[in-house]
């Protein structure tokens, strides 16, 4: 219902579309491929479900015909030298052209053939059919359906239990009566009072409209560093989530001079095991109001976002639309109502593509969107390092300015992890090459 909501707001934007590129080198099978793709279409129903409109209310339509075309783009009459800058720009067009909701199937493809054994496959979901969850399924189940066809052979994949629509008709009886009063009751209680805005120094002045251009900068955390987290977190009984919460809101405290800091975090929302092995959308927003008030101890603000954490999650079912309706916040086009910056730790389970006799990777295609002034988002990698991305709209923010905010962010966390007695005024917060600079101009006057 959220994204439909939006959908109509701004038809055509390409905000919710989900793009990654695979790229494949080595002998490609393109009829098995081709198979693997239609399987996995015909396997989960949210990927071929329309919306459409009955009495001004977003209904499900599951497509029972339906076909899945995989156009091939081939490359090689450009000069081998320029068919990166063409692959470039060609996927990214593919990754903006938006969805008809009411029409087309909520998975895209398109196969760019490169040379005689290197491909690219451009997979772009529609976000109302998919998560970062469901992209580890598909990618696990297109990988069995590609082997079983390219050996002759039909997939053996476990029949799923339940189809989204069943999960989608589950929550709306579910969240009603009772439970929908107490969960109500508990978020206008813990948001009464909260800021209508952020207000994070911006390098532009704030437009009357939301553009929704973005970019992204990104930043590794070293391995010693995240080893020490999560062994503050551990002595302080608290999640490695929390600690980087924590710090994240440490750190907008300091650029705004506000202690009362909202904070938006999307959670898996997968609570029973049936939902684990679907392809849909099921996140939701939970909201972590933090109170950072009287310059408490990093100790301290650990409790804090403890305390506050557990509560939330455990009333993490309150779709965050409805609590917008029920919270009734001020209108204005210039910001997003309640949070207009998010935090997430993605720890979903991966799923890597294997595809026999072919050496695959996978890479990100952003689509030059934002869906708030601010997103953080960090993923633990296989050597023990952090990979911390910032998605930011273009309107406010410059990427120099962001790419000094993720060094802030490290500083606190270098902070955080060297003494829990120091209180968030002492904590550090310009990066190394700031002080030297810093130091260096002192000297020059």
């Amino acid at each position: 219902r959220r994204l439909w909501s939006l959908e109509q707001m701004e038809p055509g934007s390409p905000l919710n579309n989900i793009p990654s590129l695979l790229r494949l080198s080595g002998p490609l099978n393109g009829q098995a491929l081709d198979r693997a793709l239609g399987a996995v279409v015909e396997r989960h129903e949210a990927l071929r479900t329309n919306f459409v409109a009955i009495n001004s209310e977003p209904t499900q339509v599951i497509k029972t015909s339906w076909s899945l075309d995989l156009p091939v783009t081939d490359l090689m009459a450009i000069p081998a030298a320029e068919r990166e800058t063409e692959l470039k720009r060609l996927t990214l067009e593919e990754a903006k052209r938006p969805f008809d909701l009411q029409k087309d199937l909520m998975l895209r493809v398109r196969l760019y053939r490169i040379s005689e054994t290197e491909h690219a496959l451009m997979l772009v979901m529609h976000h109302i059919a998919s998560d970062g969850w469901s992209m580890a399924v598909l990618y696990r189940e297109l990988g069995a359906c590609y082997e079983a066809f390219a050996s002759n052979r039909l997939p053996e994949l476990a029949e799923l239990p339940i189809q989204y629509a069943d999960f989608a008709e589950w929550q709306r009886e579910y969240l009603q009566g009772e439970t929908l009063e107490k969960l109500i009751a508990y978020w206008k209680k813990q948001m009464t009072g909260s800021p209508a805005l952020l207000e994070l120094p911006t390098d532009y002045a704030r437009p009357p409209l939301q553009s929704h251009r973005g970019d992204c900068v990104q930043l590794r955390l070293p391995a010693e560093l995240v080893t020490n987290l999560k062994k503050v977190s551990a002595q302080q009984r608290v999640t490695f989530f929390m600690t980087l919460l924590a710090g994240f809101q440490a750190v907008l405290q300091r650029y705004t001079g506000q202690n009362d800091i909202v904070v938006g975090s999307p959670l898996a929302g997968r609570d029973c095991a049936e939902t684990e092995e679907l392809v849909g959308f099921f996140i939701n927003t939970v909201l972590m109001r933090t109170d950072l008030s009287g310059d408490p101890t990093v100790k301290e603000l650990l409790m804090r976002v403890r305390d506050m954490s557990l509560g939330a999650f455990e009333h993490r079912e309150m779709p965050y639309e409805r609590l917008v309706e029920e919270l009734q916040p001020a209108r204005n086009l210039s910001f997003d109502p309640i949070c207009q910056v998010y935090f997430a730790l993605q720890n979903m389970p991966t799923a890597p593509l294997k595809l026999s006799g072919i050496k695959l990777s996978i890479e990100p295609v952003y689509t030059g969107t934002a869906k708030s002034d601010l997103t953080v988002w960090a993923i633990e990698q296989t050597d023990g390092t952090l990979e911390v991305t910032a998605e930011y709209a273009l309107d406010l923010f410059k990427a120099e300015t962001m790419q000094r905010f993720l060094g802030h962010f490290q500083t606190v966390l270098e902070g955080i992890a060297a003494n829990q007695e120091q209180r968030l005024s002492q904590l550090p917060l310009l990066t190394p090459a700031e002080k030297q600079r810093m130091l260096g101009e002192w000297n020059d006057t």
